[in-house]
C-alpha cells in the first residue's frame, strides 16, 4: 500500500501559523460570507487518519465545539500519559520515533495521513516524511509568532501541482515532494 503524509495548513504572508500570543483569529481576517471551506472537506475525504501534536490537540479541545474529526486522531506527546476520557476512542496517544509511530499507524491499515500542528509538521519535515503540502496563505503580516518552517538538515524539493485563489484574496498552493530515485 502506498503511504502519503500530507499537510493542509494556513499561514500568514510571513510564514506564521499562529500570532505572538498563539492566537489564530487572523485566519478569519478575510470575510467569508459563504463559509467556503477552501478544499478542506475534499482534502479530509481522502485521508485515513490525522497525526497531531499535544499542543494542537489541546488547542482543538479548547475550542469548546464538538470534536471536529470523523477520522482517527493520533496524538504525539512525550508528556501526556493518557487521552481524556471524553475523547477515548476518537484520539489515541502514540509515542516513539516518527518512523515507529508511522509503523504503528500503518499496522492499523491507515496509510494516508494528515499531519497537523507546527511542531509535528516541522519534525516530519526534518526527517523528510512529508509527501505533499497544501499551503493556504492569508494576506496578513503577523511580524512574529509560531513559524511554519525552520532550519532543516537537508534541502527538500517540492513541485507545485496546483494554485487556487479563494475570496479574491487567499492563495492556496498544492505541492508534491520531488524525490530523486
Amino acid at each position: 500500500m502506498t503511504t502519503t503524509n500530507s499537510v493542509f495548513i494556513a499561514a500568514s504572508l510571513d510564514g506564521y501559523i499562529a500570532d505572538k500570543n498563539g492566537g489564530i483569529d487572523w485566519l478569519h481576517s478575510i470575510p467569508n460570507p459563504n463559509n467556503d471551506d477552501m478544499g478542506y472537506v475534499a482534502f479530509t475525504n481522502r485521508i485515513d487518519a490525522l497525526v497531531i501534536g499535544r499542543k494542537t490537540f489541546e488547542t482543538v479541545l479548547g475550542f469548546n465545539v464538538d470534536w471536529p474529526y470523523t477520522k482517527p486522531v493520533f496524538v504525539l506527546s512525550n508528556s501526556l500519559t493518557e487521552i481524556p476520557s471524553s475523547h477515548k476512542g476518537k484520539a489515541f496517544l502514540v509515542k516513539g520515533t516518527l518512523k515507529e509511530v508511522l509503523a504503528q499507524i500503518h499496522a492499523k491499515e491507515l496509510y494516508r495521513l494528515y499531519i497537523d500542528g507546527g511542531t509535528t509538521i516541522r519534525n516530519f519535515l526534518k526527517e523528510d516524511l512529508i509527501d505533499e503540502m497544501v499551503l493556504t496563505t492569508i494576506p496578513v503580516l503577523l511580524g512574529g509568532g509560531s513559524s511554519l518552517f525552520m532550519e532543516l538538515p537537508n534541502e527538500l524539493n517540492f513541485e507545485l501541482i496546483q494554485t487556487k485563489t479563494f475570496l479574491h484574496q487567499i492563495t492556496q498552493n498544492h505541492y508534491k515532494r520531488k524525490r530523486s530515485n
